[in-house]
C-alpha cells in the first residue's frame, strides 16, 4: 500500500510539473488565434472569445510570407542533420574501434574544443567565409553544421558499449572497417543515431546567431530571422509571431516522432538482451 501511494504521489507531481512546462506552449497556440486586444488580458483567457485565422493566413500568404523562410530552414536543418549524424558516426567509429598512437589524447583535445564559446569564432569564420566566397549563402551555415563535437562524443560512447567481440568476429570473417561500420555498427546504433538526429535538427532549426551574422539577403533568411518581421516600429505583432512559431514547431515534432520509434526499439531491445 505504501509503495502504491508513493507511485501515485510521484505521478501527480510529474503531471503538475509537466503541466507547468507545457503552459507556455498552450499560451502560444492560444495567442495565435486571438485578437491583439486579448494578448495580455489578465487573467489569461485560454480559449479566445472569437477564434480568428487571420494571423495564420498572414504568415503564409501575407506580404512577408514565411514560406521561403521555412523552406530555407528545412533545407539547412535536414542537410546538417544527415551530414552531422553520418560524419559524427564515422569519426566515433575511428575513435572507438581503430587503434592508433595517441588516439585517446587526440580525442581529449578534440573534446576540449567544446569549452570554446561559439561567439569567439564569429570573426574568424566571417573572414574565412568572405575569402572563400560563401558569405551570405546557406553554405556558411551548412558547412560548420556538418561537424559537431557533441555528436562524436555521443556516438563514441555508444560504440564503446558494443562488445569488442562483435567487430573482432567480423574481422575474422574477412570484413574490413567500412563493411563493419555500414553493415554492423550503424544498424546497432539506431537509438543513438535517432537521438543525435533529433538534437542536431533542433539546434540548426532554432539557430539564430549564425543566421544573423552570415546571412544578409532576405530571400536566404531562416525562420528565426524571419521573426524580426513582427517587430514593428512602434509595437510588436505578438499574434503573428505566435502563429509563425506554432507552425515552426511542427517540423521538430515530426522529426521527434519519427526518431522516437528507433529510440524505443533500442531501449526495449537492450532490456530483452539484459
Amino acid at each position: 500500500m505504501e509503495i502504491k501511494s508513493t507511485k501515485i504521489g510521484s505521478t501527480v507531481v510529474m503531471f503538475v510539473l509537466g503541466l507547468f512546462m507545457i503552459m507556455p506552449f498552450l499560451w502560444m497556440i492560444s495567442t495565435s488565434f486571438k485578437s491583439p486586444s486579448e494578448v495580455f488580458q489578465y487573467p489569461i483567457q485560454w480559449i479566445p472569445s472569437k477564434i480568428t485565422l487571420e494571423h495564420h493566413l498572414k504568415v503564409w500568404t501575407g506580404k512577408e510570407s514565411f514560406v521561403i523562410y521555412y523552406i530555407n530552414s528545412l533545407k539547412i536543418a535536414l542537410i546538417c542533420m544527415v551530414g552531422a549524424t553520418f560524419l559524427s558516426s564515422l569519426a566515433a567509429y575511428g575513435f572507438s574501434r581503430i587503434e592508433f598512437k595517441g588516439r585517446n589524447l587526440l580525442f581529449m583535445f578534440y573534446l576540449s574544443m567544446m569549452m570554446v564559446p561559439p561567439q569567439v569564432l564569429f570573426v574568424p569564420k566571417f573572414i574565412l567565409f568572405d575569402k572563400i566566397g560563401i558569405y551570405n549563402t546557406h553554405w556558411a551555415l551548412i558547412l560548420p553544421g556538418l561537424f559537431t563535437i557533441f555528436g562524436v562524443f555521443l556516438m563514441r560512447q555508444f560504440f564503446l558499449s558494443i562488445p569488442q567481440e562483435i567487430t573482432e568476429s567480423a574481422f575474422v570473417d574477412g570484413a574490413g572497417h567500412f563493411r563493419i561500420f555500414f553493415q554492423l555498427m550503424l544498424p546497432l546504433a539506431k537509438p543513438a543515431l535517432a537521438t543525435l538526429a533529433i538534437i542536431d535538427f533542433s539546434w540548426n532549426w532554432n539557430d539564430y546567431e549564425n543566421a544573423l551574422v552570415f546571412l544578409l539577403d532576405r530571400n536566404l533568411y531562416t525562420v528565426p530571422l524571419g521573426m524580426q518581421n513582427f517587430i514593428l516600429e512602434f509595437n510588436i505583432d505578438y499574434n503573428g509571431m505566435m502563429a509563425a512559431t506554432s507552425a515552426g514547431i511542427v517540423p521538430m515534432l515530426l522529426v521527434f516522432l519519427i526518431g522516437q520509434k528507433y529510440i524505443i526499439q533500442g531501449i526495449t531491445g537492450s532490456a530483452v538482451k539484459g
